[in-house]
C-alpha cells in the first residue's frame, strides 16, 4: 500500500498494462468470497435463532428430504464460479509469463542486498531501473548468493530470483512516474533496506538519459569479453579444429546427447553447460570441461548466455561434433 494524495491508505496506481487485469481478477475474487462468507455467517446465525427452542424443551427435529433442486444449486453455483476464476487467473498468468516478441532484455542481479541491472544499450545501474513508457521490458535475472524476489507494487509483478538458475519476468509501463521497488523474499538481516526504484520516462528523455550515461559496452559485447577471459574460446573454437561443439547457431537448436536423448538449446541448457558440464554431454564429445559452479558469478554467467545467444542460427546442426569423437569436451 502506498499513501494516496489525502493521506489515507490507497492502493498503488496501475502503471503497467496487466495491472488493471490484475485488479479486476481480485475484485472479482474478493466480491463473492466477502458475498458468500457473509450469507453463511448470515444463515448460520438466524438458523441458531430460529432453532434453538428445541434444545430449551429437549424436542429433537424431524428429518426432512431435501429438495434435489437445492442440492443442485448449491453445488452448481460454487462450481461454475470457482471455473471462472480458474480460467481467468489462467488467461492472466499466461500473458504474465510469455514476454512478447521483440521486448527488450535487461539483465538483472540480486545479491545480499542491492539489485544490479544491465541495459541492453550498455548502461548498468544498481538499485534503479530507467525504462521507456510504452515499450515491454523483459527482465532476465539470477541471484548470487540467496532466494530474493523482484517485487513492483505499481506493476503487479513479482517474481522470485534464485541461485544457479534465471527467471524471467516482463512488464509494460504506462505512465511515467517513479515506482518502488522491493524484495519480497526475506533475504538476511538487512533485507528491509534491499529497495530500490523504476523510473518511467518518455521515449526521448530515455534517450537523453542514454546518452548522458557515458558510452558503456553492451551486454553481448561484455559477454565475448567474459567468453574470452574464462578461456572459453580456446575450445569453443568457430572451426573445424574446435575441441568442443561450436557454438554459432547453437541456440533455440535441438542438441544430440551422447546419452541417445536431445534437448533443446535454450536458457537453462546453456546454463546448465557451464555450471555442470558433465550433466548433458553433446554426442561426439567427452567430459573434460571442468564444472564452473562456484567459480563464476551470477552476472558473468548472464552474459555468457547472451554472448550464446548472439552467434545466431545456422551453421552445422547443433550437436554434431567438430572433432574426431573422444578429443572434445562436453560443452
Amino acid at each position: 500500500m502506498s499513501a494516496g494524495p489525502t493521506g489515507v491508505l490507497s492502493p498503488p496506481p496501475e502503471a503497467s498494462d496487466i495491472a488493471p487485469r490484475v485488479d479486476s481478477l481480485f475484485g472479482f475474487t474478493l466480491v463473492y468470497s466477502v458475498f458468500f462468507t457473509l450469507l453463511i455467517a448470515g444463515l448460520l446465525f438466524a438458523f441458531g435463532l430460529k432453532y434453538r427452542r428445541g434444545r430449551q424443551t429437549g424436542e429433537v427435529a424431524r428429518s426432512r428430504r431435501a429438495s434435489a433442486w437445492l442440492e443442485i444449486v448449491w453445488s452448481v453455483v460454487p462450481l461454475g464460479i470457482m471455473l471462472i476464476t480458474y480460467g481467468w487467473g489462467a488467461r492472466v498468468y499466461l500473458d504474465m509469463a510469455r514476454p512478447p516478441a521483440g521486448a527488450d532484455e535487461y539483465f538483472v542481479v540480486a545479491r545480499q542486498w542491492m539489485w544490479k541491472v544491465q541495459h541492453p544499450e550498455g548502461p548498468r545501474e544498481i538499485n534503479e531501473l530507467h525504462v521507456p513508457v510504452g515499450r515491454a521490458i523483459k527482465l532476465t535475472m539470477t541471484s548470487e548468493d540467496v532466494i530474493h524476489s523482484f517485487y513492483v507494487p505499481a506493476f503487479r509483478m513479482k517474481m522470485d530470483v534464485l541461485p544457479n538458475r534465471t527467471t524471467t519476468e516482463w512488464f509494460r509501463a504506462k505512465k511515467p512516474g517513479v515506482y518502488h521497488l522491493f524484495c519480497a523474499e526475506y533475504c538476511g538481516t538487512n533485507h528491509s533496506a534491499m529497495i530500490g526504484r523504476v523510473v518511467v520516462m518518455e521515449p526521448l528523455d530515455y534517450e537523453r538519459w542514454l546518452s548522458g550515461g557515458g558510452a558503456e559496452q553492451k551486454p553481448v559485447d561484455r559477454g565475448e569479453a567474459a567468453f574470452l577471459s574464462h578461456g572459453c574460446a580456446t575450445c569453443h573454437r568457430p572451426d573445424t579444429a574446435a575441441r568442443a561443439p561450436i557454438l554459432t547457431g547453437l541456440f533455440g537448436r535441438k542438441v544430440q546427447l551422447a546419452s541417445g536423448g536431445e534437448v533443446v538449446a535454450d536458457d537453462a541448457y546453456v546454463r546448465e553447460s557451464i555450471l555442470r558440464p558433465a550433466a548433458k554431454v553433446v554426442k561426439g564429445y567427452s567430459a573434460i570441461m571442468p564444472p564452473y559452479e562456484g567459480r563464476i558469478s551470477g552476472e558473468d554467467l548472464l552474459l555468457l548466455i547472451a554472448h550464446v545467444k548472439s552467434m545466431g542460427q545456422g551453421g552445422a546442426k547443433a550437436g554434431e561434433p567438430s572433432a574426431p569423437e573422444g578429443k572434445g569436451q562436453s560443452r
